[in-house]
């Protein structure tokens, strides 16, 4: 394999193997810790502007198919592994890893010492990088990641967002029914019940398993932009909104927070990650960036409300800061066992709430999927106040 290199800004340098597409990509360099579900974190629009790095050590040996998807595209700037596997044994694969990211143009970059790479980003904080299996020159490499704009103050939202608003119907995927339908070659869609609430989702960079627990249970959905106005949101009539995940620092969205404000006691609200963050900065809180954020698929997470601790999936490099939310207005309802930070709030008097976290997971704990029945619960109540 041809050598590739690795240059991060503070000018360390690791040497590796190329794989997928040859080239060079340009990214925060961040790390993942998740055991499975990388064709996920591949297509999640919320690294866009990044490399990943995956510790888990083998990557790609149970390959791709469609239905993991989060979007039609691999987001991921480039890709960092200690060992991306020749194999790839899976009933369920389509494709091999490396064809999958070669496809779209994804470089890889494998055979480095990533535990090294994982201690060095947790010691001195996420900084930008480049992956080049082009130039060999490590001043040059180094040079061109210190030019890379920083992830703060960038709005990488609008850039990932739906530019057209659209329907969505698809439920979760059972994968036993799943299996029997391809053998069969039939149908593989499970239908759910019939929806009997309508939602619309705002694309910050959405993940389609997210779509699917609405679905799942018992919403219609209605995807629009990032910018869409809160009088277009209102004329849609639905029972409740919802504000997606997506990459980039929060603090830019200031359209999106006041469109978001004027929804306030207009309709249910719930939000995860920069939603989570977006619905935060609508109530008047500041945000910042954490030294090298949270991804990964057990993350420790203390629901005060009811004293139960979540096991949870995360992706953010971002955060709220508790203490610029009105304490009057905004009760904080979850906080991570590993660092402290704030995880979830919910507001005192309006149907608001929202987690930092992935309740969705796909693939990754459901200890949090009772955060969607909680939203329908609100909705249903909503509706039931509005029409007494």
């Amino acid at each position: 394999m041809p050598v590739a290199l690795l240059a991060l800004e503070d000018g360390t340098v690791f040497t590796g193997r190329a794989c997928g597409a040859r080239g060079e990509c340009y990214g925060e360099v961040v790390f993942n810790t998740s055991m499975s579900g990388y064709q996920e974190i591949f297509t999640d629009p919320s690294y866009a502007g990044q490399i990943v790095i995956l510790t888990n050590p083998e990557i790609g040996n149970y390959g791709t198919n469609p239905e993991d998807n989060e979007a039609t595209r691999p987001y991921i700037e480039g890709l960092i592994v200690r060992e991306f596997s020749s194999v790839a044994s899976n009933w369920r694969s389509r494709e091999h890893a490396e064809q999958f990211l070669d496809r779209f143009k994804i470089p890889v970059l494998e055979g480095i010492d990533t535990r090294a790479l994982v201690r060095h980003l947790r010691t001195r904080g996420v900084m930008r990088g480049v992956v080049s299996s082009r130039d060999m020159s490590a001043d040059a490499l180094i040079a061109k990641a210190r030019a890379i704009p920083s992830m703060e103050g960038r709005d990488l939202a609008e850039t990932v967002s739906t530019k057209h608003k659209y329907e969505w119907d698809a439920p979760p995927i059972d994968l036993p029914a799943w299996k029997a339908a391809v053998s069969q070659k039939l149908d593989a869609g499970v239908q759910p019940a019939p929806p009997s609430l309508h939602v619309v989702a705002y694309d910050f960079g959405i993940k389609q398993n997210i779509l699917r627990r609405l679905v799942a249970v018992g919403c219609r959905v209605t995807v629009v932009p990032a910018l869409t106005s809160a009088e277009e949101v209102l004329s849609l009539n639905p029972d409740g909104v919802f504000l997606s995940n997506g990459p980039g620092d929060p603090a830019p969205l200031q359209v999106e927070a006041a469109n978001i404000r004027k929804l306030f006691g207009k309709k249910p609200i719930f939000g995860i990650c920069l939603g989570h963050q977006v619905l935060g900065l609508a109530l008047g809180g500041k945000t910042y960036k954490l030294k090298f954020g949270h991804r990964g698929g057990n993350h420790p997470v203390i629901n005060k409300l009811t004293g139960k601790v979540e096991i949870t999936a995360h992706n953010h490099g971002f955060a709220v800061d508790p203490d610029s939310l009105p304490s009057s207005d905004v009760e904080l309802s979850h906080w991570n066992l590993n660092d402290d930070t704030l995880e979830g709030f919910r507001h005192r008097s309006l149907p608001i709430f929202s987690v930092q976290y992935h309740p969705e997971a796909s693939p990754g704990p459901h200890d949090s999927f009772y955060l969607f029945d909680d939203f329908k619960k609100m909705m249903e109540d909503w509706r039931t106040k509005r029409n007494a």
